[in-house]
């Protein structure tokens, strides 16, 4: 039996996304922030981390307030500092988390989760089961050796009953700064190959782009700033698709 929610802080979200893969350096937090900001683009808007009544406010990354954001690192004394915690300090946190940032009226909730299938995946997971997550956006590049961890990924979404939204591949092709030309400098396809053994739909290719690294190392939003980049449509496409998975009336 599956706990019901309680009201809280995540009670005005519509629709929370788990961004996952079994390997690191596959670019979970480019697609979750070119994500978050496809989908504040296409109308889907939310609202220094301090205290309020209902809890921790999170951090709002532009003027109108559309996009909010929360990171253990906004709660550290000192940005370089490490944090090694053991694993019940940080399911206690993963936990206050949900139950403890005022998120306020969302459309999406993307959640950017560590690689592998670990202890905090597990938490993750338990704790946001009752407010019935969308699903899982599963993110890998082309080449076999991501292709066979995150295939593992997909084997823990179907154990722990976290329906998977997709697959995306990232890194698919080098955009050309020059010319604009896209060459596949690792392989291409291993994305969708993987989604279609495991029958799951394959959202799109997400193909490297030097404009993309500068936007995000720059805070700019890449989105609005380059819409010519062939990494454009494709991030644009995923979005949609994602929108299109939203029950009707709710979107």
């Amino acid at each position: 039996m599956e706990a019901a929610a309680e009201p809280g802080n995540l009670a005005g979200v519509r629709h929370i996304i788990l961004v996952l893969s079994g390997k690191g350096g596959v670019g979970k937090s480019t697609i979750s922030t070119e994500l978050a900001l496809a989908l504040r683009h296409a109308g889907k808007k939310g609202k220094a981390v301090h205290q309020c009544d209902s809890g921790w406010v999170p951090v709002f990354v532009d003027q109108e307030q559309s996009i909010s954001l929360m990171s253990v690192g906004f709660l550290l004394e000192k940005p370089d500092e490490a944090v090694v915690w053991r694993g019940p300090k940080k399911n206690a946190l993963i936990k206050q988390f949900v139950s403890d940032v005022a998120w306020g009226q969302l459309d999406y909730l993307v959640v950017d989760t560590p690689p592998g299938t670990s202890d905090e995946h597990m938490a993750v997971v338990d704790a946001l089961r009752p407010y019935s997550p969308l699903g899982a956006l599963v993110v890998t590049t082309p080449q076999a050796v991501s292709v066979g961890d995150v295939r593992r990924e997909l084997t823990f979404c179907k154990k722990v009953g976290l329906r998977v939204i997709g697959v995306v591949e990232n890194m698919s092709g080098f955009v050309c700064p020059h010319c604009a030309e896209c060459t596949n400098i690792f392989s291409r396809g291993g994305g969708e190959e993987l989604a279609r053994h495991a029958g799951v739909p394959f959202l799109g290719s997400v193909p490297l782009d030097p404009e993309l690294t500068r936007s995000l190392e720059e805070g700019r939003d890449f989105i609005q700033g380059f819409p010519e980049s062939p990494a454009f449509p494709a991030l644009s496409c995923i979005a949609q698709k994602i929108l299109n998975e939203a029950p009707v009336g709710l979107c």
